[in-house]
């Protein structure tokens, strides 16, 4: 059975038993918790929230079987040599026996005075859809989609279109470590409702919580 572990902001870790690997283990996170036990990690882009470079750094310094699969400008920034392989949108692999196919390209836009940087979306086993700081809708259904519920560079009408468009039947919250309870609470009550008219079922996931996938 598969389970994916929700973890602060926009980590998750994703479990069978036999693999495992961990999406975007950033400053929220407690990074070595998050990659104890995994050899496999993908990030999605270079923020802070989404890679803390020194904690990950050590984590492959101190075991030389961790492998990481990021943008190539993040890639070529970590200096960790072979653990580290480029990919970009189009690309296929097999990272710690999951199947992961390469969505997206760039960042969404904060502001026309940022510099827009790479951003890849991972569809990982054909199932679960890990878009980063994206809202690029995959060219194939996942059943799960982590759900950018709240960014600087978002607003809440784009979080509901973007739930509905991907058309994953289930979806969980990501990119929430910037919200309060009430604020989460109320972006998510309108996610639930739009989304659950067009078929997506949104469940509220706090920092620990595991589901099956």
């Amino acid at each position: 059975m598969t389970t994916l572990t929700k973890l602060p902001h926009s980590c998750v870790r994703i479990d069978d038993g036999a693999r495992s690997l961990v999406i975007d283990p950033g400053i929220f996170a407690d990074v070595p918790a998050a990659l104890d036990g995994t050899e496999t990690v993908l990030i999605t882009h270079e923020h802070p929230d989404h890679v803390d470079v020194e904690p990950v750094r050590a984590a492959a310094k101190a075991n030389p079987r961790l492998r990481i699969w990021a943008p190539p400008s993040l890639a070529a920034s970590l200096g960790l040599g072979e653990q580290v392989v480029a990919v970009s949108p189009g690309e296929t692999f097999s990272a710690g026996g999951f199947d992961v196919e390469v969505f997206g390209g760039q960042h969404a836009l904060l502001h026309p005075s940022v510099p827009v940087i790479q951003n890849n979306g991972y569809l990982v086993d054909g199932t679960i859809y890990h878009p980063g700081d994206s809202f690029i809708v995959p060219t194939k259904q996942p059943q799960l989609l982590l759900l950018p519920i709240m960014a600087p560079w978002s607003k809440t009408a784009e979080v509901v279109d973007f739930a509905v468009s991907v058309r994953a039947p289930r979806a969980l919250p990501i990119h929430d470590g910037l919200l309060n309870e009430p604020g989460l609470r109320f972006i998510e009550g309108h996610v639930t409702r739009i989304g659950g008219e067009h078929g997506v079922e949104y469940t509220t996931a706090a920092p620990g919580s595991t589901f099956s996938v």
